[in-house]
């Protein structure tokens, strides 16, 4: 160990964590990383040019956002997708909301799942025509009638304590609003309260949140790999027997459990109370029918991000769940050394 680094939990026993376990709340903390300001970028994100283009696009289509027709805009949603995508950032809405009010509006069902994969078409290949069916087109009709009828109506009266989507700089008095906004440039302030409402770059955080989990997943899966360790790996929704919620790694299988490893990144502290209720709640199925020092397996947690690192009480509880057993990013190369991991070892 490196001179002044802290003792970690999974270092000593637990009759040890229980004397000061304040102490290794501190060491988890000192470890954990947060990576908020860097996202990965996954299949479909849109570069600013390639919006832009479709945002002139659109220009050219509306007559400089002054005439919201749909005959004219629906065209143009074939030739260049990602007008879809600039459509309904113009509307501030998720693919399953322009969806939902489309529904409502026309009367046509368009679903969550087709409005979704729409979406996703447009975002990973923005210039590439679509190519439709008739379903297609009556869907996409239906939500290119809805956005024009909303963007070019404004923002309908709404009780003092309610606020409406719609009431933004740019769709607050309809097609006004836009082509005003769109002439003029958004004053700074008014650009910068949107983005406080909105948060910057939240839509892209929540389509890439299962990479960011990935990471550490994949970190996990390396280090079993080079110990040359039997692993399963579960799926999402997968259901196995002796688990209400599967944990994300069974070693050495699903069939003999012997020690099972939760992973999670996350920057959210609610998210991170979850997981912990989680741990919890598997460890206490390890010791169903056993003795505290004969589980029927070791719980493991790894874990980063800052959301981790809110709540010190629920990082007692996670510590003394799995006896000690938390590994963040900077410790997952003593993962093996320091757990049951270590009987299943056959590289060194």
């Amino acid at each position: 160990m490196e001179p002044n680094m802290p003792t970690f939990p999974f270092e000593v026993s637990l009759e040890k964590i229980f004397q000061n376990p304040e102490n290794y709340v501190d060491a988890v903390f000192s470890c954990l990383e947060s990576e908020f300001l860097v996202m990965p970028k996954g299949v479909g994100f849109v570069d600013y040019p390639v919006f832009e283009r479709g945002y002139e696009a659109l220009k050219a289509a509306t007559e400089g956002f002054s005439k919201f027709v749909p005959e004219k805009i629906f065209p143009v949603t074939f030739s260049e997708p990602i007008t879809i995508v600039v459509l309904r950032s113009m509307l501030g809405f998720t693919p399953p909301e322009w969806g939902y009010v489309a529904t409502q509006k026309t009367g046509v069902s368009v679903t969550q799942g087709f409005v979704r994969s729409l979406d996703r078409k447009a975002r990973k290949e923005p210039e590439k025509e679509l190519k439709t069916n008739a379903v297609t087109q009556e869907r996409l009709k239906a939500m290119v009638h809805t956005a024009c009828q909303l963007l070019s109506s404004g923002v309908p009266a709404v009780e003092d304590n309610q606020l409406h989507r719609l009431d933004k700089a740019d769709t607050k008095q309809g097609v006004d609003s836009i082509t005003n906004l769109a002439g003029i440039g958004v004053p700074y302030a008014m650009l910068l309260y949107e983005r406080f409402l909105g948060r910057p770059f939240a839509g892209h955080r929540d389509s890439v949140s299962e990479l960011i989990g990935d990471s550490l997943e994949s970190a996990i899966e390396d280090v079993l790999a080079k110990a040359g360790i039997s692993f399963r790996k579960t799926k999402r929704a997968e259901r196995i027997e002796g688990f209400d919620q599967v944990p994300d790694f069974i070693i050495p299988s699903e069939f003999n459990p012997q020690i099972i490893i939760e992973a999670k990144i996350t920057e959210d502290d609610g998210t991170a109370r979850d997981k912990v209720t989680r741990i919890q709640h598997l460890g206490e199925l390890s010791l169903s029918g056993r003795s505290e020092n004969n589980p029927k397996y070791e719980v493991v947690a790894c874990i980063g991000g800052r959301g981790f690192g809110v709540r010190r009480e629920d990082m007692k509880k996670m510590i003394l769940a799995t006896k000690g057993k938390v590994f963040t990013a900077k410790t997952l190369d003593r993962l093996v050394e320091c757990t049951r991991l270590k009987e299943f070892q056959t590289q060194k």
